[in-house]
């Protein structure tokens, strides 16, 4: 696609629920980056009962929530969603989970004497410990293949808090390994999921306007894009990054 007649169309899920980590920043910073750059940006949402359109948007993002929030969309999300998801990440859709929604992502997620449903999109369970919250600035460093800035490992840096402890099954790749902060599970190192287009991380705060790179490798390749984005005049986008980076010790 070209970039000059190309246009993002993201679909956020539970927008009205899934909203606890200041999730509208991450759309409003991808919104914000397809205008300054000419492109077209399209935001639609799927809530409680809706029916996704598998090939509706280029992105679906899923943003964190609360306990009750979450077992009401995940409930929803298998019974609804689950299927539509499957066919857009097939058909190469990007799907960006954050926190809540990253604990979605996968098999299962047991929290006290219940058990929440997933989405399957991914081999992994979450369990809520009994131990502390994992909370805390955080810095993730990660390898993403791309063929627009020739640059495979970056950083990013973001905020975590998540009583759950995720655990990839054999074979599934993080989005990276801890620099800084607890990951997945305090445990093992890892941070998020990445399978294909299907992304999944704790990091929020939000996660986008402290890494606006990750926000451009996101449109590029929600866009499938033939040619590099226009570059940016980013000097306060890299001043935030540069906080986060600092604030989790780096």
């Amino acid at each position: 696609m070209h970039e000059s007649t190309a246009t993002l169309r993201v679909c956020a899920l539970y927008p009205d629920l899934m909203n606890i980590y200041a999730d509208r920043g991450n759309l409003l910073m991808l919104e914000r980056r397809c205008r300054w750059r000419g492109l077209g940006f399209a935001l639609d949402g799927a809530g409680l009962g809706d029916a996704l359109d598998p090939g509706g948007a280029d992105l679906y993002y899923v943003g964190g929530g609360q306990d009750r929030d979450q077992e009401l969309c995940a409930g929803d999300l298998v019974e609804h969603k689950r299927e539509a998801l499957h066919a857009a990440a097939a058909r190469g859709a990007v799907v960006l989970a954050v926190c809540g929604g990253f604990q979605l992502l996968g098999h299962s997620y047991a929290l006290g004497g219940r058990t929440l449903p997933g989405a399957g999109l991914v081999d992994l369970r979450t369990v809520r410990a009994d131990g502390p919250r994992l909370i805390g600035n955080v810095a993730i460093e990660l390898a993403i293949e791309s063929r627009f800035d020739g640059v495979a490992n970056r950083v990013l840096a973001g905020f975590e808090n998540h009583g759950g402890r995720t655990h990839l099954g054999p074979g599934v790749k993080p989005l990276g390994r801890v620099l800084r902060g607890h990951g997945n599970n305090g445990a093992d190192g890892l941070e998020g999921v990445r399978a294909g287009n299907v992304i999944g991380t704790y990091l929020h705060g939000p996660l986008l306007p402290k890494n606006a790179w990750f926000a451009d490798w996101l449109i590029a390749t929600a866009l499938r894009l033939e040619r590099p984005l226009a570059p940016l005049d980013d000097a306060l986008e890299d001043l935030a990054h540069a906080d986060a980076r600092k604030a989790a010790g780096l």
